[in-house]
């Protein structure tokens, strides 16, 4: 079926009628010139794991040409000071044409792209976020012969003032309605703005945690992404970030994605579903059932899950959202549609029933292949996260998993079906190992694992390195026990990284 652009809600698709991917510079320039651009813009993760923009006054077509064709040089000792010597720190930033978009809250026609990192010579700059995962993403496909994709669960909490009226149930407000939830019309708005900037979003709804404090609403929200190419995945994400936190400040909003915000209520986590396509087919299941080729997936992510929180957990407040009995895995484990493991196997339509025609009744059943929506989830992560290097360290730690001899084994060995956290299942719950309690804890896992990371020049040494030292510095080993018995300590943590990541 060929594809209906104007559905797109992106400007740029909509008029050049083109698939992202297939954008060339020429387009770009036309897009310009008929649609009276002014300013074009640069934006671009540093090691804060947020976006940065460089910003052109267009002066001339051939201005435009030469900006798009060579980018311009950035300081990336600044942008990324635990891996970029100062003495060696120029690079350039060169856009990528299949991700432009008309920036939503520019007063200036402003035609947006997210660029890549080059050294000096000309090379993909091997520390900067979005290199580790191609790099990645291309060695997966060496070593498999198929594709890894990915799509996040983006939490987050939208605080503003309490109206006294229609209080949702505390920590009850999973998919509440309005006038329950307060913030449905500023999540949708920021889904149609992300999908505008190029989001492949699925859907968006509000989550468990809500409460009032001092006479103002907490009330979280998530929205949740279509699996698409984990490199294309990550840049959703990314941009959903700006755009939630930009347009909360038009409304006078806070928002937080931190991983933690208060004690006994529900943390944000950064939920990551994959699955693993070959010529256009999901490979996760077989006849109804879960893969062998998911079972190694799975496999090699528990193997190297300690290590991947050095990635995907940044800061402190990170671990104390990691306990029991709030819905976030502390044992490395795996089950079916079980909240209490790290991974998860969702529903995934494998059913033959048709169930359209049973509440529908004037359609007919339908009979043949069921949606190929199997994924498979990643718990553990929050949005501290690098995201690039957390999703380049679950893509490498997948290929490990079609590297060991006994993948299958260890997956069966690691497998629950039930609540691991049950008194019941105290025994099982024993053998299992458990995730760090700290960044300095998941920084020592890193530290034991490099090799796997570093493995076909992936992650560099250097980054490594840096990623190490960062988390090192937080000297955090025993910050969980200290402030378990004291709320006000805790609470002095949590407002320190309340704009994490």
């Amino acid at each position: 079926m060929k594809p209906n652009f104007k559905m797109n809600p992106n400007r740029v698709v909509q008029f050049l009628e083109k698939e992202p991917s297939e954008i060339t510079k020429a387009d770009i320039i036309r897009f310009v010139k008929e649609n009276e651009i002014k300013m074009v813009k640069f934006m671009y993760p540093a090691e804060d794991n947020r976006l940065k923009s460089l910003n052109f006054v267009i002066n001339s077509e051939e201005y435009l040409e030469t900006i798009l064709t060579y980018g311009e040089r950035v300081d990336g000792s600044s942008l990324f000071p635990s891996f970029i010597e100062a003495g060696n720190s120029d690079l350039y930033v060169i856009p990528r044409f299949s991700t432009a978009f008309v920036d939503p809250f520019s007063e200036l026609p402003t035609l947006t792209f997210l660029a890549s990192f080059f050294n000096k010579e000309g090379n993909p700059a091997q520390s900067s976020p979005d290199y580790a995962l191609r790099k990645a993403c291309e060695e997966f496909e060496k070593t498999t012969g198929m594709e890894f994709y990915a799509m996040g669960e983006l939490e987050y909490y939208v605080i503003s003032q309490d109206p006294g009226l229609f209080h949702a149930s505390d920590q009850k407000g999973y998919h509440e309605s309005a006038p329950f939830a307060k913030f449905n019309e500023f999540r949708t708005e920021c889904m149609y703005m992300i999908a505008e900037c190029g989001g492949q979003i699925k859907y968006g709804h509000n989550e468990v945690g809500n409460f009032t404090l001092d006479n103002m609403i907490y009330e979280q929200n998530e929205i949740e992404f279509l699996p698409i190419p984990a490199i294309q995945a990550a840049d959703n994400l990314m941009i959903a970030k700006w755009i939630i936190r930009t347009l909360a400040v038009k409304k006078g909003y806070d928002v937080t994605f931190a991983p933690k915000i208060t004690a006994g209520k529900a943390g944000s986590g950064l939920h990551i579903h994959f699955k693993i396509m070959k010529d256009g087919e999901n490979m996760m299941t077989t006849d109804g059932k879960l893969s062998d080729i998911a079972k190694k997936a799975i496999a090699g992510i528990l193997e190297n899950a300690d290590a991947i929180t050095a990635m995907g957990n940044k800061v402190p407040t990170s671990y104390f959202r990691l306990v029991p009995h709030q819905e976030a895995p502390t044992s490395i484990c795996w089950g079916d549609r079980n909240r209490s493991v790290l991974i998860r196997v969702p529903l995934g339509w494998t059913g033959e029933k048709d169930m359209c025609s049973q509440v529908n009744p004037m359609e007919k059943a339908q009979k043949g292949k069921t949606p190929q929506k199997q994924t498979v989830e990643l718990r553990s992560a929050d949005c501290s996260a690098d995201i690039y290097q957390l999703l380049a360290a679950m893509v490498v730690a997948a290929r490990t998993g079609f590297e060991m001899k006994d993948a299958l084994k260890r997956a069966d060995e690691m497998y629950v079906s039930v609540n691991i956290h049950n008194d019941e299942n105290s025994e099982k719950l024993a053998s299992l190992k458990s995730l760090p309690d700290s960044c300095v804890a998941s920084a020592g896992c890193l530290k034991e694992k490099r090799k796997v990371f570093e493995d076909k020049g992936v992650f560099s040494s250097r980054l490594i390195d840096g990623i190490i030292d960062k988390l090192m510095s937080y000297d955090d080993l025993n910050l969980r026990k200290e402030t378990s018995a004291d709320h006000n300590k805790m609470m002095k943590q949590v407002r320190k990284y309340w704009h994490c990541g």
